[in-house]
């Protein structure tokens, strides 16, 4: 086990596996990080290791060669997993966490250099590598996720040609897509906003009868539909939204997979969400961006550049970075956070970014 704030990859390396066993946003944001090993490697094979179905973003990509998935359960599945990932016979690993269960891959997956950052309180996961990275702290902030993976390449000399996450769009998933807008009768001659009210957290949250508010203010306005975007087990509380408007809102939630999500997301005008994983995948295919952002901090998360916007309530604790007021889970700040605000946060992105996509093939 080598430390060091600077390495050397010394060895021929014709395959390469980057392991993200993050959330949805994380294996996105990590998308500069992919793009630089490869831009590095050109020759090389590149594979990435995510959860299951985090990496369904990644199949359209063709700078990535194989997309790897840990099922969450299954001992069997686990065991035919790693069996796949030996059989490939890894020259060079990239670990971009400091989980268990990516270090573990890693150490069985023989790979001949096997490289993380280096972390002083889990001197157990780093015998897990060959080389880890120990860069120097630096004082400026730099803004955006992309950072956490770009610094520990860096280490290993291999340089980003972006920090931006861009998402590839398949002509096979734009397709689905159209498929699916006419099986929901969604039809407009301006295109139409997509929203995700709900995350895996509920301090994230904002009120459902203020979403209602804002989907009636944009059908009033811009005479556009909303569909609601959601995984299956938040189709319940959607139809909460699209039951007192069902003309101009639509359920969405579950009936897509995370790669025609994507697709979706590209298609639409607008997209205006809490902070979870659909603001992060709508930015990195290109679309204008409204995240609504409490207790989490924005300027680690939000997606970069001008097109994206945030609203944030007007209180002193936010950001607090805390799990809702005193770990409650329940966020005083976006409780706080008046309608009114956020439309004209939506009129202002009409306003300047908004261009309607009416051409959905």
């Amino acid at each position: 086990m080598i430390i060091s704030a600077q390495h050397k990859i010394n060895i021929p390396v014709r395959k390469v596996l980057i392991i993200q066993l993050g959330d949805i946003g994380d294996v996105v944001w990590a998308i500069p990080a992919y793009w630089a090993v490869k831009n590095a490697f050109p020759q090389a094979v590149l594979s990435v290791l995510t959860r299951k179905p985090n990496g369904d973003l990644l199949l359209d990509d063709s700078r990535i060669g194989n997309v790897f998935q840990v099922d969450q359960q299954g001992v069997f599945k686990g065991l035919k997993l790693l069996k796949s990932i030996r059989m490939e016979k890894f020259d060079l690993l990239f670990d971009l966490r400091a989980d268990d269960r990516g270090a573990y891959i890693s150490l069985l997956s023989g790979a001949k250099m096997r490289a993380a950052l280096y972390y002083k309180g889990i001197k157990w996961r780093n015998k897990m590598f060959t080389h880890l990275a120990d860069p120097p702290q630096v004082e400026e902030r730099i803004l955006g996720a992309a950072e956490q993976s770009l610094k520990i390449l860096r280490s290993f000399g291999i340089q980003e040609t972006t920090s931006t996450p861009q998402l590839s769009i398949s002509t096979a998933t734009r397709n689905k897509v159209i498929e699916l807008l006419a099986s929901e009768n969604v039809i407009s001659e301006k295109g139409y906003v997509t929203i995700n009210p709900f995350s895996r957290w509920s301090y994230k949250e904002w009120g459902i009868d203020k979403w209602r508010q804002i989907i009636s203010f944009i059908s009033q306005k811009y005479k556009m539909p909303v569909l609601i975007m959601g995984s299956k087990e938040e189709r319940t509380r959607a139809d909460e939204l699209t039951a007192a408007d069902s003309f101009s809102a639509y359920n969405l939630a579950g009936k897509t997979t995370l790669r025609e999500m994507a697709g979706f997301l590209q298609q639409s005008s607008l997209h205006i969400g809490v902070d979870s994983a659909a603001p992060h995948i709508a930015a990195a295919v290109g679309t204008p961006t409204l995240t609504i952002y409490g207790p989490s901090d924005w300027r680690d998360w939000a997606p970069p550049g001008e097109k994206n916007q945030v609203v944030l309530p007007d209180m002193d604790c936010v950001p607090c970075r805390k799990k809702g007021c005193d770990g409650s889970g329940q966020s005083k700040c976006l409780d706080s956070l008046a309608v009114i605000k956020v439309q004209d946060a939506v009129e202002k992105m009409f306003n300047n970014y908004v261009f309607y996509k009416t051409d959905l093939k």
